[in-house]
């Protein structure tokens, strides 16, 4: 862009049909809220189920590892594992081969919630890819993975 943009409201226009951020945080909030109101008869979060969905591996992810594969600190993936390990879904150990490291064990009851959860995801995440499909719902995953 050639002209020096000012703090005018007409900036504020530019910056809501530009900014690729802005665009991000209205979107993921918008999926966040639509796979909340999915996820609540099974008293789930979308970020719970993704939490859940992470940690379905055939063996014990490290804290450091889902932290990671989050994008998420340390700090705040603790506070999001409290809720499911105090309803049985998950458990945390120590790795016996480090004793630093902290295993999230995803129990048979977080499976079964996981196994709840997953018809309400498949229809949901329909819903969503109708949307996004005629604008190219896979090119729009991709750039988001790319920024990830």
């Amino acid at each position: 862009m050639s002209k020096k943009l000012n703090a005018s409201f007409e900036t504020t226009l530019h910056v809501y049909d530009h900014c690729l951020c802005f665009a991000a945080q209205r979107a993921a909030r918008a999926l966040a809220r639509r796979f909340d109101e999915a996820l609540s008869p099974l008293g789930l979060t979308s970020g719970q189920f993704s939490l859940l969905t992470s940690l379905n591996q055939p063996e014990a992810p490290s804290m450091g590892s889902i932290a990671a594969l989050l994008v998420m600190d340390r700090t705040t993936l603790t506070a999001n594992l409290k809720p499911l390990e105090q309803r049985g879904f998950v458990k945390i150990a120590v790795d016996p081969a480090d004793r630093r490291v902290r295993r999230l064990i995803l129990t048979p009851a977080g499976r079964q919630m996981l196994q709840s959860a997953m018809p309400i995801w498949v229809e949901t995440h329909g819903e969503i890819d109708r949307l996004v499909t005629p604008h190219d719902g896979n090119a729009l995953r991709s750039g988001l993975r790319a920024l990830a």
